[in-house]
């Protein structure tokens, strides 16, 4: 039997977690019918262009989730990272995420978010793969995260840096040598020698 549209999206749905308009394209399925679904109280809309189940549990990480749905080519960083990776015990109040030198800034009004700019081996080193919530996102690895923990130490507390550092060595999520050789790439090996000599 011919499964309807309906039961084509709610499948889909308990599949991915969350849809975006684009995404019913491959199904030939018009983009305008979660709206649809949405009007008549089938689907929630957590934030603009995102669509979910009503009765979808949302875990504490569900916001970073909607944001990198929403920013496909972002990479988590910074903050939102060392929470990923149990690294802090805080949740930040916005999701950091790093982009290339010249992808456009999104316009988002929710989830709030935070980007900051990469290029070159910065924007491509460290990038690993996780799944949250079924859907998969892009997140730098614990070491790369510490190395850009000092790389914006301006903008987010030396002392986090530091923590990051003493943390992530303690709870052995990278190595010496993986967290140097992100030092080199993002250009901090010069900072960070000191902390790395000093911080156990």
């Amino acid at each position: 039997m011919k499964k309807t549209k309906r039961q084509r999206v709610i499948q889909l749905l308990n599949k991915r977690r969350f849809l975006r308009p684009r995404d019913l394209d491959e199904f030939h399925i018009s983009r305008e019918y979660l709206n649809k679904l949405y009007v008549e109280g089938v689907l929630e809309r957590p934030s603009r262009g995102l669509y979910v189940l009503p009765d979808s549990q949302p875990s504490e990480l569900r916001t970073i989730v909607e944001a990198c749905k929403l920013v496909p080519k972002g990479t988590v960083c910074l903050l939102t990272a060392l929470r990923i990776h149990e690294l802090t015990t805080e949740s930040p109040f916005e999701v950091w995420m790093a982009i290339g030198e010249k992808d456009r800034k999104p316009k988002i009004d929710y989830p709030p978010i935070r980007i900051v700019r990469h290029s070159g081996q910065s924007l491509s080193y460290g990038v690993e793969r996780r799944k949250v919530e079924g859907v998969k996102i892009s997140v730098y690895s614990p070491a790369k995260t510490v190395a850009d923990c000092f790389k914006y130490r301006n903008k987010i507390g030396l002392d986090v840096a530091i923590e990051a550092l003493r943390d992530c060595r303690k709870q052995r999520k990278a190595t010496n040598d993986e967290i140097w050789k992100a030092a080199k790439i993002c250009r901090m090996a010069n900072v960070m020698r000191p902390y790395m000599e000093s911080v156990t």
